[in-house]
């Protein structure tokens, strides 16, 4: 069996077309689900080469995640798995390194790596420990994603050590408390927001010590915790408590400090609309042509005691009947006439026949390799002027291309890739 010290280093890319701006990166993942593969998908899109490790004969349980998309040949597959997995590469091997032809595959690929990504959560009981691989990849980025963050990094081990998803997070950052209705519980984000959140602040953390590591040589270990990635969209919520005592409650679309911010039913539809500050008001105010000597900024807007007032709260009817005597469709153009803030609450069917979405590539279509069809997708973002990104391919099939992975990169021959299948490692 060969052994990683023996195999050479490929450049990137070795398998998926060169474009983009990250075309040269090659990234690695561990793990499963939306918080980190998520990140490494976005670099996919941009160029990097990502190979995503699955468990053999089960690979990232995202495939099996509803609703799903059906294929001609009997197959089907989630559809958040064919948005989020597209441009990956999919080889499937043993992740469990205390295993020796897993640890030797493993090593290859981490000495072939510039980041290594993972959210598995209990890597030490696997046999995965960050010293060892800056050992065999001095220069190696690795980034873990996990609810409550490495002990390593600082806290109570026993939380650290705790398990969590999306909603998890949503709640131990006090990001769940403030969202939802004031008469309900709290309401979670949809459809993924802390994972996606935390996909973001993966993928920063790994840009920013790559470059570190392209200037010094030097690799890092990069800690994302899905609550404090979450607490970092809390605004005000903390400052205000801890320096005036003020509890930002929940009050569902609406917001107290200015008006209009809230979600208004029209005719057939919902549409979101805000004036923030002086200037939009006044031009709001002109749209729904109602007297602006009468209905000030400073007396209707400028604060929640403004809002509140008999005036404020004569605005807020005013303003719910002039959209509901409209459709939604016809409270956007007119509000765009005037520069006001607003949109349509658009579903799906909107979204897929959109003129704008559709003339910014926002909606693209590939074949998904696994139910083999053509599906749609959102496009690549951002957009990028002279490297573009792009989808070459479709979400991969499990384990489809292991071969290539083994032999491009790893420099494995055929009888080394049989005894690999027949033990069960990949």
């Amino acid at each position: 069996m060969k052994k990683w010290q023996d195999v050479q280093k490929v450049p990137a890319p070795a398998i998926v077309p060169s474009y983009g701006p990250l075309a040269g990166m090659r990234v690695l993942t561990t793990g499963s689900l939306i918080a980190m593969p998520g990140a490494a998908s976005l670099l996919a899109d941009l160029g990097a080469e990502v190979i995503h490790i699955e468990r053999p004969g089960v690979g990232d349980t995202y495939r099996l995640l509803g609703p799903f998309i059906n294929g001609e040949n009997g197959k089907k597959i989630g559809a958040g798995w064919v948005q989020d997995a597209r441009n990956r590469l999919s080889l499937t091997l043993e992740t469990n390194l205390k295993v020796e032809e897993a640890r030797e595959v493993f090593y290859a690929l981490i000495k072939n790596s510039d980041i290594w990504m993972e959210n598995i959560v209990w890597t030490e009981k696997l046999g995965i420990y960050d010293e060892e691989l800056l050992k065999v990849n001095p220069s190696l980025v690795i980034v873990h994603v996990s609810g409550y963050g490495k002990a390593k990094f600082g806290g109570d081990p026993d939380v650290c050590d705790r398990a969590s998803y999306d909603m998890i997070g949503q709640a131990a950052s006090g990001y769940l408390n403030i969202n939802g209705d004031p008469d309900r519980p709290p309401t979670r984000s949809n459809p993924w927001t802390n994972d996606y959140v935390s996909a973001m602040f993966c993928l920063y953390g790994a840009l920013a010590a790559y470059v570190h590591a392209q200037k010094t040589g030097q690799g890092q270990v990069v800690d994302v915790a899905q609550f404090e990635a979450q607490a970092k969209f809390l605004s005000d919520y903390i400052t205000a408590y801890a320096a005036e005592g003020i509890m930002r409650t929940r009050t569902g679309n609406k917001t107290t400090a200015f008006q209009p911010y809230d979600v208004y039913k029209a005719k057939d539809k919902y549409v979101a609309l805000g004036a923030f500050g002086p200037a939009v008001f006044g031009r709001f105010i002109k749209a729904i042509g109602v007297d602006p000597n009468v209905y000030t900024f400073e007396a209707t807007s400028s604060s929640p005691e403004a809002v509140a007032s008999e005036l404020g709260r004569e605005l807020d009817r005013i303003t719910r009947e002039w959209i509901a005597e409209r459709t939604a469709q016809e409270v956007e153009d007119h509000m765009a006439k005037f520069r006001v803030p607003c949109s349509v609450v658009v579903d799906a069917a909107d979204i897929v026949n959109n003129a704008h979405w559709i003339a910014r590539q926002d909606i693209i279509e590939y074949e998904d390799q696994t139910v083999k069809r053509k599906v749609k997708a959102v496009g690549v973002v951002p957009k990028m002027e002279k490297t573009p990104g792009q989808v070459w391919r479709g979400a991969p099939a499990l384990g489809q291309d292991t071969e290539a992975i083994l032999t491009k990169i790893c420099g494995y021959g055929e009888e080394d890739i049989a005894v690999l299948r027949e033990k069960r490692i990949i």
